[in-house]
């Protein structure tokens, strides 16, 4: 799957520059994070149509890259995120970094960056984890 990557002066007015230009793109936000450190911030997207975020976003001057991550489904329950972690660990495989995602479902589910996706993708397919496509 791919992520839309934003990176962001850390200053008043500029994630609504970003929303507004998805917007007026007609381009669905799907999920989100962002992080910041006193002077930018990183903002990180699945969104409908991701290569057209991107075109748009380069457009108006702004830092827009593609990132492959994986969307990860996990039951509700107990030791979930471990046994997913635990799979790619095992593996040799290291998460970069990882957030929430929001699905419309009632299953908790994760976007996971790491240091391979293929083989991550490969080796959760391979323990029975359930992937979200996009």
């Amino acid at each position: 799957m791919k992520q839309l990557s934003v990176f962001l002066e850390n200053r008043e007015g500029r994630l609504s520059d970003v929303l507004r230009i998805l917007a007026e793109n007609n381009i669905n936000i799907l999920s989100l994070s962002l992080a910041d450190t006193s002077e930018y911030g990183m903002l990180r997207l699945l969104v409908s149509e991701p290569e057209a975020g991107r075109k748009a976003l380069r457009e108006q001057d702004l830092s827009a890259t593609l990132t492959e991550i994986l969307a990860v489904k996990m039951p509700h329950e107990v030791g979930s995120l471990q046994r997913i972690l635990t799979i790619l660990c095992d593996a040799g495989i290291n998460i970069e970094y990882m957030y929430a995602l929001c699905t419309g479902t009632s299953e908790a589910a994760l976007a996971i960056k790491t240091s391979d996706p293929e083989v991550a993708l490969n080796v959760l397919e391979r323990s029975g984890v359930d992937m979200f496509i996009i």
